[in-house]
């Protein structure tokens, strides 16, 4: 959305003119390259359900374009950093000194999901399940009667981490939590949605089938219980992930186990030009920002791109974005790439992206967003100068001469964009990590794709935003 564009006439336009990325990506070289990222996108996605497995495809793909992995000093011209398998720190040196600031893109890799609960196996009416605590704002009632997968990990006392992925191959079960059927739903349906639905009835239906009986002993007594008798059904699934994995209940202490939607991301509609699938707030920004930094070499300003994890739950923890890690590497980056630079000065002379997703108008619920601020799919990625609720409670609200600065980056770029807030004043709100870096003086704005269905198990995004979103992340870290 831009009111630089010029008419047919010659004649400028001093009034917003939206344009489609749909019109401005007609040529079919330009839908050819659209088409093969929304295809690497898509596979990415299927791939990647946990910010570990983010993490991972991530690591991989710098590594195989030359970046050094290094947990000490920084030593080369392009490299990165890890934090516990959940965040990454890439940085790409620029021919301007780090004093005079840098281009950093920052995106969480991290979504809304269910997890396990430490002590999670039981059984109980038949059947085993596993209960669980979810993460983030899910809406309850849209995880129930749908196959899962579980992806994670388990932490063995010897040192050993297992990882786990049940549930997305072919030849996989999956797993479900049980719905009430409407014939004994008379009471639940006169509740509130957010009581009907309680927290603790998320629980996972794992198994069925008991364990086989131990043979009896010589001279036993053939009427006396199995031992186990009474949970031979967890005892059956504790023999298969036993068998499957080698570890035993005590070692669920030390795990970190998600139940995510199983099955592949997929293209939406008769044309395909939408994209649906699991995660896609925010990974659809760490996927376009990864190739942004990959397509745009030799920057003027050196290049800094962050994936956090612990987004969804306020950026808590050692690797959420308000730990001291990216405050860390960037210390180290000063004593490698510009020694005797004040950090101080650094930080403020940076300009930064929060590239996170923004709510797209949802035609059916139109009446929540006010539409001469609201963002379109297929309009290009959305600004949105402040997040927060209530008042801009929360908020990180960029500056006036910031937004007129980006703004002409990508006009002269020919880059659509949008900018919208999230929802009606009193209706909507949010928040993202831009405020956690705003606190060190640098200029900071939100600015990601639209998505419908976002937080749901099945979001969606449009083929064309994913490319101008690419693109606009590319002519940031390259300004």
């Amino acid at each position: 959305m831009t009111n630089d564009t010029t008419k047919a006439d010659s004649q400028p336009s001093f009034a917003i003119e939206a344009k489609s990325c749909w019109e401005t990506y007609a040529s079919p070289e330009v839908r050819q390259d659209m088409q093969a990222l929304a295809e690497g996108y898509v596979s990415f996605l299927t791939a990647c359900k946990t910010e570990r497995e983010t993490v991972h495809f991530v690591r991989e793909v710098l590594t195989k374009a030359g970046f050094a992995e290094c947990d000490d000093e920084f030593s080369g011209d392009a490299v990165f950093r890890v934090m516990k398998g959940k965040t990454v720190f890439v940085a790409r040196k620029g021919k301007k000194p780090l004093r005079e600031g840098f281009r950093l893109v920052g995106a969480h890799c991290d979504t809304p999901r269910i997890d396990l609960k430490q002590r999670p196996l039981y059984q109980d009416c038949g059947v085993a399940q596993l209960k669980t605590h979810y993460y983030g704002g899910i809406r309850k009632h849209q995880w129930l009667a749908r196959p899962l997968a579980l992806h994670g990990v388990v932490a063995k006392k010897d040192g050993t981490v297992v990882p786990v992925t049940i549930g997305e191959d072919a030849a996989d079960p999956v797993f479900a939590i049980p719905d009430l059927l409407p014939h004994l739903a008379y009471r639940q349906v006169e509740k509130k949605l957010s009581e009907a639905f309680e927290a603790e009835k998320l629980n996972i239906l794992i198994g069925h089938s008991p364990a086989d009986k131990p043979e009896q002993a010589e001279g036993e007594d053939a009427e006396k219980p199995a031992k186990n008798g009474n949970e031979a059904i967890k005892a059956k699934v504790l023999e298969l992930l036993n068998a499957k994995y080698g570890i035993a209940e005590p070692d669920l202490y030390s795990a970190e186990l998600q139940a995510v939607p199983a099955g592949p991301a997929r293209f939406v509609g008769l044309d395909g030009a939408l994209v649906g699938g699991y995660g896609q707030d925010d990974r659809v920004c760490v996927y376009t920002a990864l190739s942004a930094l990959l397509d745009a070499p030799q920057p003027e300003h050196t290049q800094i791109v962050l994936f956090w994890d612990k987004e969804e739950i306020g950026s808590e923890g050692s690797t959420g974005a308000k730990s001291r890690f990216f405050e860390y590497c960037l210390e180290d980056l000063i004593d490698a790439w510009d020694a005797g630079a004040r950090k101080s000065r650094v930080l403020a002379a940076g300009k930064a992206v929060s590239a996170d997703v923004h709510a797209a108008l949802d035609p059916d619920y139109q009446d929540l967003h006010e539409k001469l601020n609201s963002a379109l799919l297929g309009f290009g990625p959305c600004f949105c100068k402040f997040t927060g609720h209530r008042g801009k409670v929360g908020a990180n609200d960029a500056h006036p001469e910031y937004v007129a600065w980006l703004r002409n980056l990508l006009d002269q770029a020919g880059i659509p964009w949008q900018m919208a807030e999230l929802g009606r004043v009193d209706l909507g709100g949010g928040g993202t990590v831009a405020k956690f870096l705003a606190v060190y003086g640098m200029d900071i704005i939100d600015f990601g794709p639209a998505v419908l269905s976002m937080h749901s198990p099945f979001e969606i995004t449009s083929v064309a935003d994913i490319y101008a979103s690419k693109l606009a992340y590319k002519a940031f870290l390259s300004s």
